[in-house]
C-alpha cells in the first residue's frame, strides 16, 4: 500500500485540512418510496448480494436496480473488517450515479475519506485492509473509486429525511430535538452517536441509549452499534445486526416495515456477536 494520498484530493475541490469534511445541507430528500433499508455492511460483499437477491434485486454491471422501482439506502460504514469493501463501495457508488440508491455517512467512511483527503488517521479497526483493497485496483480505477468516495462524504448530508417527514435515516440515530438541524452537533451524532465517555474491555466507546427516550412521530432507522436482533422501539429500528461479526446483515422495506436479513457467512472480527451475546465481552 501507498503513502501517497495527494492524487485523491481532487484539485477542482480544493480541501481545507483545519475544517471538517463539508456536505450540503439536502437533508430533506425527495426520493419516493418505497425504500429497502441496509444495515452496517462493513466489507461483507457476499452477504450484501445475498441480501439483494432476497430483496428482488439485479445487478446490472455494478448498479441494483429492483423491477418495481425501490431505492436501497446504505446507512453507513460500508467498509472495514469484511473481505470486500471496495467491491462494496464501487456497488454504492454505481448505483448512486444511476439514482437507485441512497446513502448516509458512517463513522467509518469518514474516516476512510479523511484519509483519502489527506488527513492523518489510523489505520484500524479494518481500515487499513479496506485500503490494501484500493491499492490493489489498476491506478486509474484506483483513482476514479477514491476521489468518488471523497467527493461523495463532502456532498452527502449527515442523515436524510425522507417520505415528506414520516422516515429519518442516520447512521447512529438523531434524537427527536436535532431533527432539521445541522451542523457539528448533528453531523456527529448522526455518525458516532453519544459517548458516555466509558469504554468496553475491547476499548471501543460505551454509547447512551438516545432510542431509549426517543418519542418522536417519524421512524428512526440506524445502525452502529450491533444488536443481536432488530427490534422496532419508541418508533426506532436498529438494523445493525454485526454482519462482520458473524451476525446477520438486515435489510428494512419501508413501507412495509418488514425486516429481511441473510446469515453472515463467517466471523470477518472480533468480538463475534456469538462472544458479545454470551457475555464475554462488554
Amino acid at each position: 500500500m501507498s503513502d501517497c494520498i495527494g492524487p485523491f484530493n481532487d484539485p477542482d475541490r480544493p480541501y481545507v485540512p483545519d475544517g471538517p469534511i463539508a456536505h450540503g445541507d439536502a437533508i430533506r430528500d425527495r426520493t419516493p418510496p418505497p425504500y429497502d433499508i441496509v444495515g452496517d455492511l462493513h466489507g461483507c460483499i457476499d452477504e450484501l448480494r445475498a441480501l439483494l437477491e432476497r430483496l428482488g434485486y439485479t445487478l446490472d454491471g455494478e448498479v441494483v436496480r429492483h423491477p418495481d422501482g425501490r431505492t436501497l439506502v446504505f446507512i453507513g460504514d460500508l467498509n472495514d473488517r469484511g473481505p470486500g469493501s471496495i467491491a462494496v463501495w464501487r456497488i454504492a457508488l454505481a448505483s448512486l450515479a444511476a439514482g437507485t440508491a441512497c446513502y448516509v455517512p458512517g463513522n467509518h467512511d469518514s474516516k476512510l475519506a479523511r484519509y483519502l483527503l489527506g488527513r492523518d488517521v489510523q489505520l484500524t479497526h479494518g481500515l487499513r485492509e479496506t485500503l490494501d483493497e484500493l491499492y490493489a485496483l489498476p491506478a486509474a480505477e484506483r483513482l476514479r473509486v477514491g476521489r468518488g468516495i471523497a467527493q461523495l462524504l463532502r456532498e452527502t448530508p449527515p442523515y436524510r429525511i425522507l417520505d415528506r417527514g414520516r422516515l429519518i435515516v442516520a447512521h447512529a440515530g438523531l434524537e427527536a430535538r436535532l431533527i432539521g438541524a445541522l451542523g457539528r452537533e448533528v453531523s456527529v451524532f448522526a455518525r458516532f452517536g453519544d459517548p458516555t465517555g466509558e469504554r468496553t474491555p475491547e476499548g471501543f466507546p460505551v454509547r447512551r441509549d438516545w432510542a431509549a427516550t426517543y418519542r418522536g412521530r417519524a421512524l428512526i432507522v440506524y445502525g452502529h452499534t450491533p444488536r443481536p436482533a432488530p427490534v422496532f422501539r419508541h418508533n426506532t429500528s436498529n438494523i445493525d445486526q454485526g454482519c462482520a461479526f458473524g451476525g446477520q446483515l438486515t435489510a428494512l422495506r419501508y413501507p412495509e416495515r418488514e425486516l429481511v436479513s441473510v446469515p453472515a457467512l463467517r466471523v470477518y472480527a472480533r468480538p463475534s456477536m456469538a462472544e458479545r451475546t454470551a457475555g464475554a465481552h462488554g
